[in-house]
Formats: structure tokens, C-alpha cells, sequence
């Protein structure tokens, strides 16, 4: 059952009030593929723009905690941690995860997932101007802890 259509079929904000505040976690990731001398960039610092891991990882965090602002059926929520982590993999891959916490009445999945997928965005606005074939791969949830549907861990991709 989809938990956001009513008994009609419509769109609605699900009602959280009789659910008990409890832990929860989720963590997301992004993965960005670009040329290896785009990463090269990056990691060693040559970006004329700045530092594209900094400025991605705090558009990341923003991006969290304006969820609600931005997916119409998203509950706002008084987030307690962000955390944004980028590392190269490879020759030509940036890994984003992040994971965002606190305790609440409904989860942080879509804030982890949001926050993976705007510093991905970022990382693409950045480095546009010399890498425009850049992709933004393997957006998804990796794993949530709390609430009534308990703990999921997404296989190994």
C-alpha cells in the first residue's frame, strides 16, 4: 500500500502525530563519472572554481535540510546530523555518501538521498565547463535504521 494516496487515490501528507519519536538514520550515495583529467583536477586541487569536494559537501547539507521544501509530500524535519563524505575511486569516479540522523516520527531517507544527489549536482555544475559528458550514477538508498519498518540494507552493486 502506498502510504501517501488516500482510500481515494489522491495525494496526501501522511499523518505522523500518533507515531512514537525514535532513532533514525539513512544513508544514501551519489557516484559521478567523469574524464580521469577532471578528477585529476579535482583531487589536486587545480579547479579555478575552488575546492569542488568542500563546496559539493556543503550544498549537500543544505540540500538535507530543505527536503521538504523541495519533494511536496516530505514531512519538515528538525534534523540532528549531516554528514556529506566524497572520495575519488578509480581514475574517473567521485563516491558521495551521505547520512543524515535525528529523532523523529518518520525517516531521513529522502534527506540522505537528497543531500547525495545535490553534491552530485554540484560536482557537475563545477566541472561542466571542461567535462560535459559527466554522469551521475547509482543514486540510492544503502541503508536505514529505526521506526516501524526497521532496518534495510541494500545488496552490494
Amino acid at each position: 500500500m502506498l502510504t501517501h494516496l488516500d482510500s481515494q487515490g489522491r495525494a496526501h501528507m501522511v499523518d505522523v502525530t500518533e507515531k512514537n519519536v525514535t532513532f533514525r538514520e539513512a544513508t544514501a550515495q551519489a557516484l559521478v563519472r567523469m574524464l580521469p583529467e577532471t578528477l585529476q583536477m579535482i583531487v589536486n586541487g587545480g579547479h579555478p572554481k575552488g575546492d569542488v569536494f568542500a563546496v559539493a559537501r556543503i550544498a549537500g547539507i543544505q540540500a538535507a535540510k530543505k527536503t521538504s521544501d523541495l519533494i511536496p509530500l516530505c514531512h519538515p524535519l528538525m534534523l540532528t546530523g549531516v554528514k556529506v563524505e566524497l572520495s575519488a575511486e578509480g581514475d574517473d569516479t567521485v563516491r558521495i555518501t551521505a547520512c543524515c540522523k535525528l529523532s523523529g516520527q518518520t525517516g531521513v531517507e529522502m534527506e540522505a538521498l537528497t543531500a547525495a544527489s545535490v553534491a552530485a549536482l554540484t560536482i557537475y555544475d563545477m566541472c561542466k565547463a571542461v567535462d560535459r559528458g559527466m554522469t551521475i550514477e547509482s543514486v540510492r538508498l544503502l541503508e536505514k535504521l529505526g521506526g516501524k519498518s526497521g532496518h534495510f540494507r541494500a545488496e552490494q552493486a
